[in-house]
């Protein structure tokens, strides 16, 4: 078993998964903290959390005979990445004309490309070993990811909950294979965070509310990406120009300057999507929209909230603003939009520029 544990982290790392590591299915130590952080309601409307309730933090009850998980990391930063880019992203907070989308979100659907190595993974398993019990994940189902890779040994999770590395920071990807296969298991990390707390105050709307608890209902990756309806008007001037998920705590985190750019062409930035303006991309057409996100998470979200969301970074321009006539003029021209939710952030965003 423990030339086979070495054998699959070989293999792993051939497949371009910067870490493999192994856990145990014991994951009883974050029951009260789950149940905790479901009763306070700060999933929002992500349902399918409490729909399976502490099934998360019990993988042998989520697919039956597991014994343990392996874990694996993939870093997601472009190949282009400079060694400077934690300030120029962070500066283009502060362009009023920018569209600020996740790094992570910028190239290929993580959720395929992971799958796709991680089955290929548990193919050279079989090779090896013959028929065995598995199931792969990524990021598609209960499992609580960062516990597991705790145990496993590739991190530590750190005050914005998520997981940090010493070597590459958070700027990664998770997935999983369940296994029947008693593995020896590796050996946990320490948590390097210290007194800093970088992550807490840097975050706009406050969300994570401290140490490692986050109230997704006040997250701008939440509000952007999850959230179906209207956004609360009262975190809409908080969003700024961030039009699809956020990375401030990630960008501020000091472990960052460790991250390492992806051994994968699939992360590379697609649509320009690291230095295009926002106006630009609120006009795209529905049929552009899903012609230039095919491949890409964003699609996930839907035309109607892909404008929702720029509406509400173009109406914060206002705060900043020089050439506002070409932001308005995009404003004007989607105020008859078919969709009253597309309307209602069109409109809240033509009043900030002082146009009701």
């Amino acid at each position: 078993m423990s030339a086979l544990a070495l054998s699959i982290k070989a293999w792993g790392r051939a497949l371009g998964f910067a870490d493999v590591g192994i856990a145990d299915v014991d994951l009883s130590r974050a029951e009260a903290g789950l149940q905790a952080w479901l009763d306070k309601g700060y999933h929002g409307e992500m349902d399918y959390m409490a729909a399976h309730g502490l099934k998360r933090a019990r993988p042998a009850e989520l697919v039956p005979g597991t014994v343990r998980v392996i874990v694996v990391r993939l870093d997601y930063l472009p190949q282009t990445t400079q060694p400077g880019w934690r300030v120029a992203e962070m500066a283009r907070l502060h362009d009023p004309h920018a569209a600020v989308i996740s790094i992570y979100a910028r190239g290929r659907d993580y959720h395929k490309v992971l799958r796709n190595r991680l089955q290929q993974l548990a193919e050279r398993i079989k090779a090896e070993i013959g028929e065995f019990g598995y199931r792969v994940f990524t990021d598609s189902a209960p499992v609580m990811e960062e516990a597991l890779a705790e145990k496993a040994g590739i991190g530590w999770r750190g005050k914005h909950t998520l997981l940090l590395n010493r070597h590459a920071g958070s700027m990664f990807f998770l997935g999983e294979i369940f296994v029947d296969i008693p593995l020896p298991i590796d050996a946990p990390t320490t948590s390097h965070c210290g007194q800093c707390r970088a992550c807490i105050d840097i975050c706009p709307t406050q969300a994570i509310i401290g140490p490692h608890t986050l109230d997704a209902r006040r997250c701008i990756s939440y509000l952007t990406i999850e959230l179906k309806g209207s956004i609360p008007v009262e975190l809409r001037p908080l969003i700024g120009n961030r039009v699809y998920g956020c990375d401030d705590c990630q960008t501020v985190c000091p472990w960052n300057k460790f991250a390492q750019p992806s051994p994968l062409a699939d992360f590379d930035v697609r649509n320009g999507l690291d230095h295009v303006r926002m106006v630009t991309l609120f006009g795209w057409s529905e049929e552009e929209f899903h012609r230039k996100m095919e491949g890409s998470p964003i699609r996930r979200i839907g035309h109607e909230r892909w404008l929702r969301n720029i509406a509400v970074g173009l109406g914060n321009a206002a705060q900043g603003a020089e050439a506002t006539p070409d932001i308005v003029a995009a404003l004007e021209a989607q105020a008859g939009h078919t969709s009253a939710l597309v309307r209602e952030h069109v409109q809240w965003a033509l009043a900030q520029h002082g146009f009701t």
